[in-house]
């Protein structure tokens, strides 16, 4: 059972078991809500059974039973009115939860669970708008990191951070969930516990922008008015985009590192396989760090490989491009990794449905469509341009915040930034981007305020360390337009071969990096370069 909370009164979960209802009572839930109809996979206990079990708990029940096409503004609002009355905190579950997540979406149940708190503490709706010099949405590792090297400039600044969540996620750390070397918790802490001191946390949602008027505007219908602003809220899994995935995400072999609940199933998967076929896919480009799908396969292999199954396995990557990696100077160790695995290489082959119970897949290639049986799938998700940001003035086109790529100014707003993987500044979407790019946001916004000319350059600096097995890496470091850019001399570590060393580094130094260095505005690894000398360059 994977809990995913969404607010304080409201979590959503996968399909609940025989048994689950006495440790929800135990953890704090006090109602739960079933989305998914009975019968639809045969393990599936009926309703009514799992409803007695919540009565004998003291739990309270409500039954709002759909699938995909009956999700609309009637069972949306018969969703809300249930989490909305009663006793909280309400768990609802379907097959993976993205039913019970999509309803509460289509409800707006997340803006007035927080309207009815803010009436109760006595801010409605209405009261004069909350105003803070520096307004930074999202409190991920863009956010944070560019939070702190704002204060280690200069202390004192009126600071605010638009932030929903009471996680925070080190994403880089799942593929090694998935690969049996992290566990979950050395990838999350508290929001609180990274929260740069003195910076005022606004638990909300951006759900729109008015960047015209200097305002940004809150899930539960407040006005947020800043003088600057830093927009860094991630971009968009698009689930939703591939047919049948996300009612099968989680079960009958059909996984994700891609996602913190999933990651543990990925390696429960490929501890347990030992036959058969298994499918590892990549959708059409720009995701989020691109040679995660690949490291999942890699790392599945190694382990299959030290249990001499590997020969027993059909192992296939589906890549919706052309090539196996953007930057081809590590094309050549990548390669040597795919032949030594076995693993068949489909190129334009892009997974556009899935039958999780059937355990099919199915790809659109060049000639049509193929359908695959499968025993293990590993989906990297389509990814889109945050919706919201989308819908408003700060976007370009694809749905990305529209920066200059060297300065990471806004093109049209002086007084707004963006960075990460929302923004539409051409690099590799990594955290490594991040921890250059925060510094370069610092010292552009500082000089905006001083109104002195910029001077901090972002070169397009990303780097995707390849786990080609469990123990060694092939570490790719570029910028823009594929130029290699080495941390360390060749002697040390030769970024496009495997090397051990590379693997100490991910595993055991870059965690501590991010957790106390990024995070704490301390630019280790890190730091712009002349913004005058990168325009030259780029002619």
């Amino acid at each position: 059972m994977q809990i995913r909370k969404l607010h304080d009164r409201l979590a959503v979960s996968g399909q609940l078991a025989r048994g689950d209802m006495a440790r929800l009572a135990e953890i704090g839930f006090r109602s739960v809500i079933c989305n998914r109809p009975d019968g639809e996979a045969p393990d599936q206990p009926d309703w009514a059974e799992l409803a007695a079990e919540a009565a004998d708990c003291g739990i309270a029940t409500r039954y709002i039973p759909v699938t995909r096409e009956m999700i609309g503004p009637d069972t949306a609002a018969d969703f809300c009115d249930a989490v909305m009355t009663l006793p909280g905190p309400v768990l609802a579950f379907c097959g993976s939860g993205a039913r019970s997540e999509l309803l509460a979406s289509e409800g707006s149940v997340v803006p007035a669970l927080n309207q009815a708190v803010r009436a109760q503490s006595g801010r409605a709706e209405g009261s004069a708008p909350e105003r803070h010099s520096i307004v930074i949405v999202g409190g991920g590792a863009g956010g944070i990191s560019t939070a702190a090297s704002l204060l280690a400039r200069r202390k004192g600044l009126d600071i605010a951070i638009v932030e929903p969540s009471d996680t925070h996620f080190y994403q880089p750390g799942w593929t090694l969930v998935g690969g049996g070397v992290f566990s979950q918790s050395q990838t999350t802490r508290p929001m609180a516990h990274v929260m740069p001191k003195g910076v005022r946390w606004i638990r909300a949602s951006a759900q729109g922008y008015d960047p015209a008027n200097n305002a940004v505007l809150l899930d539960d219908g407040q006005r947020l008015e800043y003088d600057w602003l830093v927009v860094s809220c991630g971009n968009r899994l698009a689930w939703e985009d591939i047919e049948g995935l996300e009612t099968t995400l989680g079960q009958h072999g059909v996984t994700s590192n891609y996602r913190y609940d999933l990651a543990p199933y990925t390696w429960q998967l490929v501890s347990r396989l030992d036959k058969g076929r298994a499918l590892f896919t990549q959708p059409p480009m720009p995701i989020k760090c691109a040679g995660a799908p690949q490291k999942a396969m890699y790392l599945a292999c190694s382990a299959w490989e030290g249990r001499k199954v590997l020969g027993d396995l059909d192992v296939q990557f589906h890549n919706a491009g052309a090539a196996l990696f953007g930057v081809a100077d590590y094309v050549p160790a990548l390669m040597e990794t795919v032949d030594r695995y076995g693993i068949g290489l489909n190129f334009e082959s892009n997974l556009v449905a899935v039958d999780g119970p059937g355990r099919q897949a199915t790809f659109r290639q060049t000639g049509g469509e193929v359908t695959l049986d499968f025993d293990m799938l590993h989906v990297c998700p389509p990814q889109k341009g945050n919706a919201v940001v989308a819908g408003s003035d700060l976007a370009d086109p694809a749905g990305y915040v529209e920066v200059d790529q060297f300065s990471l100014q806004h093109t049209r707003f002086a007084n707004v930034f963006g960075l990460g993987d929302g923004c539409s500044s051409g690099n590799a979407k990594t955290a490594a981007a991040v921890r250059q790019q925060a510094p370069v946001v610092a010292e552009n916004l500082l000089a905006v305020i001083d109104g002195v000319t910029l001077q901090a350059g972002y070169d397009g600096y990303g780097s995707c360390p390849l786990t080609v097995e469990r123990g060694k890496i092939v570490l790719a470091e570029f910028t823009y337009g594929g130029k290699l850019a080495p941390t360390f001399p060749s002697w040390l570590i030769d970024g496009t071969r495997p090397s051990r060393l590379s693997w100490f580094l991910k595993e055991k130094l870059l965690p501590p990096v991010y957790w106390h260095l990024m995070l704490k505005g301390h630019e280790v690894l890190a730091g712009s370069k002349p913004l005058a000398d990168l325009r030259k360059t780029a002619g």
